[in-house]
């Protein structure tokens, strides 16, 4: 006999009870409403922390891109900045930069002074220098006009570095054949990696709309390495071989203002940068004074 209480199984041994499909059916529903609570919930919570994180991703690829754009424009040769459109600029980041003999050293001989009314091909440095340029790399002195640096007619290629008298220096720099401005006085010079040369920030695609998931379809490019052109850019360059500063740039704006103020020494240079991500923004405007004495 069996056990009081128990079921027979079809096969008609003894067993648990199994569920029925009444059972099944009210625990899927219940389940169902269960989910559906849960959802409710969360669901906005959820949405709220992946749409948060968009934005804290964008704001930092925004803030990093422009940073980098700001400190090479506060480090470029003074009045290097050229812009053929709000889309891009260009300019001469430097690597350093000193005080050079002016005069020569009435007690000291020697001394290499900088002649601005001939022919100069060395120069002692006064300033110690953070790094030391190699050979290759460029000396900018005296650039009052924005092509100058550009043209290569106050700019000269750094042939050899030395160690005169401490009397005299801290180092002297040889130099490419070059007769420097003339009547310039200000004693300073610039240091301009031949490796880099000129830079030029695009944005490119940014026309303040979004792709059909909700990205912005610019992006933000920085192109160097190639040389220097002598005449002022009419347009944008192509970026085939920029490097990606930032992406998913829905518009982008740069903008330089040469006279600044009202002494004519600072111009300003102001980027606006706004990303979109799955339909979320980040907006980001920075600007920076430019000092524009050589």
């Amino acid at each position: 006999m069996r056990p009081e209480g128990q079921r027979l199984r079809p096969s008609g041994r003894p067993g648990s009870a199994g569920f029925t499909l009444v059972e099944l059916t009210v625990s899927i529903v219940i389940f169902g409403l269960i989910g559906a609570s849960v959802a409710s919930f969360f669901g906005p919570a959820v949405t709220a922390w992946v749409d948060s994180r968009n934005r804290a991703e964008l704001g930092e690829q925004a803030d990093t891109a422009l940073r980098r754009f700001l400190a090479e424009v506060r480090a470029a040769v003074p009045n290097s900045i050229r812009t053929p459109s709000t889309s891009c600029v260009e300019l001469v980041p430097t690597a350093g930069g000193g005080r050079l003999r002016k005069a020569l050293d009435t007690v000291n001989p020697g001394s290499a002074p900088l002649d601005t009314t001939t022919t100069t091909t060395s120069f002692d440095v006064l300033s110690p220098l953070s790094s030391l340029p190699a050979v290759g790399d460029f000396v900018v002195i005296d650039n009052q006009n924005p092509n100058d640096v550009y043209s290569g007619s106050n700019r000269a290629a750094i042939s050899a570095i030395s160690t005169p008298s401490a009397l005299l220096g801290k180092h002297r720099i040889a130099v490419a054949a070059t007769q420097f401005p003339l009547g310039y006085d200000g004693g300073r010079f610039v240091l301009v990696p031949a490796a880099q040369a000129a830079v030029f920030y695009v944005c490119s695609g940014a026309d303040g709309t979004t792709n059909a998931a909700g990205d912005g379809k610019g992006t933000l490019y920085r192109l160097m390495n190639y040389g220097f052109n002598a005449s002022a850019p009419l347009a944008c360059p192509s970026t085939a071989t920029a490097a990606v500063m930032a992406t998913r740039v829905k518009s982008c704006r740069m903008v330089y203002d040469p006279n600044q103020g009202a002494t004519q020494q600072n111009g300003f240079v102001s980027i606006q940068l706004e990303l979109a991500r799955n339909g979320e923004t980040a907006s980001l405007v920075l600007g920076a004074h430019v000092s524009n004495v050589p």
